[in-house]
């Protein structure tokens, strides 16, 4: 890391900390050099860093400021769905989103991809090499299909900081988190089953359910304390429900953290109609308060819950690496994993554990959950500034996904299209719904560090947002 960007982070530091207020001036050039020991221009860089961040502003003549707070917008709104099972639909939509090849002239502000440029990511990378040099033939075998118990220790490590205590025998490392939902929809569903299902809610479990053949029910999500559990009750005494699945921490795409005595009232109410949980704690980790909240699982004594998570989205997507604590399913489980990947690659599964035990994920997580929260700060500025007014907006709890909710009537598929000329993409809010609803609603991420070119995209789809509700 440059000196600019050390005395940057340090400035960073003490805003977010509240030593800086909005409004206040911040030291001059002159006194941080002083004070860091570092030249006049090195100072001026790490200003010019906080600016493209958002954390400082330039006042002719008067020195650097904290930019003054705006009011947030408001919170999307609750929709009330029509609490009846459906078939779900919009695959063309998700293919379209994901479809498409890397391109670094793109600015996908859609996909749910984490920051890899972290240095806090080397060692890892520094794993994956000495493994392949090694020529250790163990990386070429097919391995265990519960997954390298190294790293399934690790894992049973980790669990700890979300309130569970499960030994390493009873984790399955899987391909990803992607494939822990599917095995565990596949072990307790069959085709016609229906499975009730936070909404707006992760479009890869949509279209697990559409693959299996089985109905999606709906359940309105507060955008800040989840799933409502009024709707939950209506719908259990009403449908022959096999299973609730939902993101109850660090929620994609509304980001609320669900309350504990939400979570605790949830599993009382899987208890009663004897229904399991699917709980999807991908982004779990990435709260930006700590100790990080608990999981559902963490109250779980008769083995209902199934604990989905993956590596994905604190470390990198490409190493494909997650893993499900499946509780009374681990037999059927294993068996849906058997009928999908088999055993899951060997050498990213000893890298992670190499890196886990070296001491390096605990770091990495510090340093990404303070990036996402400013990140965070920033992305609700530049949506205030550049969307026109009346748009609302998610205040996500953690991870890197906003909501944004324009007035009904508004098609964000027209506007992809438009932005798709200008090398910009947004996640259409219908591909988060069995239905098809959210038509008016786009996903944004905001995992990279506010930059210039970031912050011209966001201000483009705020201008085309405004173009097309000119013309509606």
């Amino acid at each position: 890391m440059t000196l600019y960007q050390n005395l940057a982070d340090v400035i960073g530091a003490r805003i977010e900390q509240g030593l800086y207020l909005p409004g206040d001036r911040l030291p001059s050039v002159r006194a941080l050099s002083v004070e860091h020991g570092v030249s006049l221009s090195t100072v001026q860089q790490a200003y010019r860093h906080l600016e493209d961040q958002g954390l400082a502003t330039p006042r002719p003549k008067s020195g650097y400021f904290v930019p003054a707070a705006r009011q947030a917008p408001a919170l999307p709104n609750v929709i009330r769905n029509a609490q009846r099972p459906v078939e779900v639909s919009q695959w063309d939509q998700v293919l379209e989103q994901i479809g498409g090849e890397p391109s670094e002239k793109l600015i996908q502000l859609g996909r749910g991809r984490p920051d890899i440029s972290s240095p806090t990511l080397k060692p890892l990378l520094r794993s994956l090499s000495r493994l392949g040099r090694r020529q250790d033939l163990n990386t070429l075998t097919y391995g265990n299909i519960y997954g390298d118990i190294g790293l399934r220790e690790q894992i049973s490590r980790l669990m700890l900081d979300s309130g569970c205590q499960i030994p390493a025998t009873e984790i399955v490392v899987t391909t990803g988190c992607h494939e822990a939902l599917s095995a565990a929809i596949r072990a307790l569903c069959e085709p016609g089953d229906i499975v009730a299902v936070d909404s707006p809610s992760f479009h890869g479990v949509m279209q697990a359910l559409k693959g299996f053949g089985m109905k999606a029910l709906e359940l309105p999500s507060d955008p800040l304390t989840g799933i409502s559990l009024e709707a939950l009750e209506l719908a259990l005494e009403q449908w022959p429900i096999k299973a609730i699945q939902l993101t109850p921490t660090c929620n994609s795409p509304l980001g609320y953290i669900m309350p504990e005595a939400n979570k605790r009232a949830l599993l009382t109410l899987a208890q009663r109609y004897d229904v399991a949980i699917i709980e999807d704690d991908v982004y779990g980790e990435l709260a930006y308060r700590y100790p990080r909240p608990r999981t559902i699982k963490s109250f779980d004594e008769d083995g209902r819950v199934l604990l989905c998570s993956s590596f994905s989205k604190t470390l990198a997507p490409g190493m494909r690496v997650g893993w499900i604590a499946p509780g009374r399913y681990l037999d059927r489980v294993l068996h849906m994993k058997y009928m999908g990947t088999g055993a899951t690659a060997q050498l990213p599964q000893l890298a992670l554990a190499e890196f886990i035990s070296g001491g390096h994920y605990e770091p990495h997580l510090r340093r990404m959950r303070a990036q996402y929260q400013r990140s965070r700060d920033v992305m609700i500025e530049w949506i205030a500034r550049y969307f026109p007014a009346g748009v609302k907006v998610s205040q996500p709890q953690g991870s890197f996904m906003i909501w944004v909710e324009m007035p009904e009537g508004f098609d964000s598929h027209r506007l992809n299209r438009t932005l798709a000329s200008q090398g910009i993409q947004i996640a259409t809010g219908s591909i988060f719904s069995a239905a098809g609803k959210y038509r008016n609603c786009l996903r944004m991420n905001y995992a990279s560090k506010p930059s210039a070119p970031i912050e011209q995209a966001v201000r483009a789809v705020g201008e085309a947002v405004a173009a097309q509700m000119a013309e509606s």
